[in-house]
C-alpha cells in the first residue's frame, strides 16, 4: 500500500466530521442515461493517522447522509475506462472503489483513500497540508455477475496507515437492471456469525474446490493503472498445493488444485517500486507482490498470499510470505519460465507454475517486452546440446579406435 503521487480518479466520498460513533448508511448510484450500472448501500468509518508538532493523532469520521455521487467523475466503464463510483462532500477528502470483471465475477480492484490535511476541522494542528492519497490493492469484495455482494459484519481494509471499516454493505457493479439483484453473495464474516439471517437466495456455503489436476490451463491476466493503461501483464498456468483440515475426512489432507482462468478476475495496483496482481475466484483470493531493487535495476516476486474457503475445508485457509525472492529479471524486460517450477510460500502452501511469463513494470502498448529466461529453461536448452555433443564425441572415439585397429592388423601381415 503506497501513497500515489499522480492524480487518481476515485470513488470519492468527501467526509464529514461525525466522530467515532456508529456510521450512517448511504446509498450511492452511478448512472449512464437512465440505467444504473453501480449501486452501493453502505456505512463506512475511517480512522486516519496524522502528525502534529508534538504528537501523532487519529482523525475519525464516517460518511454523512449528505454524501452524493459526482456524475462528472463517475464512470460505467465507457471508453475503456474502469468503472468508478464517485461521490463528493467537503473539501478534498475522498474514499474510492474501482471495479473489474472477467465476465463471470466482478470485484473491487482498488480502494483509494484521499484526505486533505488542510482541513483544520478534521485534522486540527496538522503539521502538513494538501491532499494525501493511499491505496489498498487487497480488498476482498467480489461476487458473481448479476448477484449482490452483501456483508453486514464490520470489515476493515487498511490503506497506508489508515483504516476503513465498512458495515451493512449491499453492493453490485455491472448491473443488468436499475436495482440490486435479489440473489446475494454473502461475505465470509456473515457466514460465521449471526449478524443477519441469510435470505433464501443467498450464497452461504463455501465455494467449490477449484478444478483438480491434469495440467492447469494458462491464463492471461493484467492490471490497469488509473488512466486505464495496462501496467502489469502475466501469462501463466497455476496449480495450488495446499495442506488443509478436511471436513469430510476429519484430518489434514494434501490438495492439488488448478486455478481456472475463465472463472478468475484479475485486479491489483502499480507503483514505482511495487506492483500487485490479485486473482479472485469464487472462494479464493491469490495475490502476488513484485518489488524493485533500485541498486541493481532489477525486480522480483517478493510476496504471495492466499485466502481460500473451499467446500471440504473445515475452516478458511490463509497463508502469506512477504520475504520471497522469485522470478527475478531486469526492469524493462519480462521474465519467462516455460518449465514447471515450484514456488514455496509456507509449510502448508506452495504454487506450481507452468508456461509463465510476467512483467510487472514498464509495460508498453499492452505487450510483453524482451524476455529473460529462467535457469530451468536454459538447462532444458543446454541438456540436448550436451547430450548431442557427448554422443558425437563417443562416435568419433569409436571410429578412431576402429581405424587404429585396422591399421595394426594390416601391419601384422608379411609378403611371402
Amino acid at each position: 500500500m503506497e501513497v500515489l503521487k499522480r492524480p487518481v480518479p476515485v470513488f470519492v466520498v468527501f467526509l464529514g466530521v461525525l466522530g467515532a460513533g456508529c456510521s450512517q448508511a448511504v446509498t450511492l448510484e452511478v448512472k449512464e442515461g437512465n440505467s444504473t450500472c453501480i449501486k452501493a448501500q453502505l456505512s463506512a468509518l475511517l480512522l486516519i493517522p496524522y502528525t502534529t508538532s508534538s504528537s501523532t493523532r487519529n482523525a475519525s469520521t464516517s460518511l454523512p447522509d449528505s454524501t452524493a455521487v459526482d456524475a462528472a467523475s463517475s464512470s460505467c466503464g465507457a471508453g475503456g475506462r474502469p468503472p468508478w463510483l464517485v461521490a463528493v462532500f467537503g473539501s478534498g477528502h475522498a474514499l474510492g472503489l474501482s471495479f473489474s470483471t472477467n465476465g463471470s465475477f466482478y470485484s473491487v480492484t482498488n480502494l483509494t483513500l484521499q484526505y486533505n490535511l488542510s482541513d483544520a476541522a478534521l485534522f486540527p494542528g496538522a503539521n502538513g497540508s494538501g491532499v494525501v492519497t493511499v491505496v489498498s490493492a487487497s480488498v476482498g469484495i467480489w461476487a458473481p455477475i448479476n448477484t449482490t455482494y452483501r456483508c453486514v459484519s464490520p470489515t476493515t481494509i487498511r490503506a497506508g496507515g489508515a483504516a476503513v471499516t465498512f458495515s451493512a454493505v449491499r453492493l453490485e457493479a455491472y448491473m443488468p437492471g436499475n436495482d440490486l439483484s435479489p440473489a446475494e453473495s454473502v461475505c465470509v464474516a456473515d457466514r460465521s456469525t449471526t449478524a443477519a439471517p441469510p435470505t433464501p437466495a443467498s450464497t452461504t456455503t463455501g465455494a467449490p474446490a477449484p478444478t483438480p489436476p491434469g495440467p492447469p490451463e494458462a491464463g492471461m491476466f493484467s492490471v490497469r493503472n488509473a488512466s486505464g493503461a495496462v501496467c502489469l501483464l502475466a501469462k501463466m498456468g497455476l496449480q495450488l498445493h495446499v495442506s488443509y483440515a478436511s471436513r469430510s475426512q476429519n484430518k489434514t489432507v494434501e490438495g492439488l488444485f488448478n486455478v481456472a482462468p475463465n472463472l478468475t478476475a484479475s485486479s491489483g495496483s502499480c507503483g514505482g517500486s511495487a506492483a500487485t496482481l490479485v486473482l479472485t475466484q469464487q472462494g479464493t483470493t491469490l495475490s502476488f507482490t513484485f518489488s524493485t531493487t533500485s541498486a541493481a535495476n532489477k525486480y522480483h516476486l517478493s510476496g504471495i498470499s492466499l485466502w481460500a474457503n473451499w467446500t471440504d475445508m473445515r475452516a478458511p485457509f490463509s497463508a502469506s510470505n512477504t520475504s520471497l525472492d522469485y522470478l527475478g529479471a531486469t526492469l524493462g524486460r519480462s521474465y519467462v519460465c516455460n518449465a514447471e517450477q515450484t514456488l514455496l510460500v509456507a509449510p502448508a502452501f506452495s504454487i506450481n507454475t507452468f508456461g509463465l511469463q510476467v512483467q510487472p513494470f514498464a509495460v508498453s502498448s499492452s505487450r510483453f517486452a524482451a524476455a529473460e529466461e529462467c535457469l530451468l529453461d536454459l538447462d532444458q536448452t543446454l541438456i540436448p546440446i550436451i547430450v548431442g555433443a557427448a554422443l558425437a564425441a563417443l562416435v568419433l572415439i569409436v571410429l578412431m579406435a576402429y581405424l587404429l585397429g585396422r591399421k595394426r592388423s594390416h601391419a601384422g601381415y608379411q609378403t611371402i
